[in-house]
Order: C-alpha cells, then sequence, then structure tokens
C-alpha cells in the first residue's frame, strides 16, 4: 500500500481519525484539544495522529509544547476524486438500468392492454 489513495483510505477506516479529522476541519489545534472528547490514552491518540500524519493528512508543527495539528485537505481532494470517478460510472449504470426498466413498464402496460381488449372481446362473442 504505497499510493498515497491507499495511504488515505486506509487512515480514514478507523472512526476515530476520521472524528479528528472533522475537528481539525475547523481549524488547527493541539494534541491535548484533539484528544479530550476521546476514551482514551495519550499514546493511543498520537498512534491515530501519526497513522493520519503518514498518510499526509495532517501536519504537526512545534510551538513549544502545544505540537499543534492542522488538516492537509489535498489528499482527501485526491480520494474524493478517484470516487468521483466511480459515482459517474454508478449514475450513469443507474440511468441505463431507470431507461430499461421504464420501457419493460411500457411494454407490460401494452401487453395487459392487449390481453383486457381480447378478454372482452371474446366475451362479446359469446
Amino acid at each position: 500500500m504505497n499510493d498515497s489513495i491507499s495511504s488515505t483510505f486506509s487512515a480514514l477506516a478507523d472512526p476515530t481519525r476520521r472524528a479528528i479529522l472533522a475537528r481539525l476541519a475547523l481549524g488547527e489545534t493541539s494534541v491535548s484539544e484533539l484528544a479530550e472528547p476521546f476514551k482514551i490514552s495519550m499514546p493511543a491518540v498520537s498512534k491515530h495522529l501519526r497513522v493520519l500524519e503518514t498518510a499526509g493528512l495532517i501536519t504537526r508543527s512545534r510551538n513549544a509544547q502545544l505540537r499543534p495539528c492542522k488538516l492537509k485537505p489535498e489528499p482527501l481532494r485526491e480520494a474524493a476524486a478517484w470516487l468521483d470517478e466511480y459515482r459517474n460510472f454508478w449514475e450513469q449504470s443507474f440511468d441505463r438500468l431507470d431507461e430499461y426498466l421504464k420501457t419493460l413498464q411500457v411494454e407490460q402496460k401494452k401487453t395487459k392492454k392487449h390481453k383486457h381488449k381480447e378478454k372482452h372481446h371474446g366475451r362479446n362473442k359469446k
């Protein structure tokens, strides 16, 4: 898993890391502030941050003891663009399926009308 999109999706696979990214989307913050809402140890938070940093999703700088973290949106943009290609494929596939189903419905209505006419014509002839 050397490519950046794989690293991004791997990092996003964990709900804690997604929550950290959501918080960082609001702006730069310290590691201790990021750790507050989670019931995990500070070393566990640091591991999550390391995964996010390795994936290129965040940066950590040195500002005295704070070590503020900041979101890097580019890997998320790349992942979103990759997903958009598949979204376009599925939308086109669903559009084709929708057209096919509409065609079937029209054919089914024609068949029902034809059967209905045959049924009534058959009764009237008796």
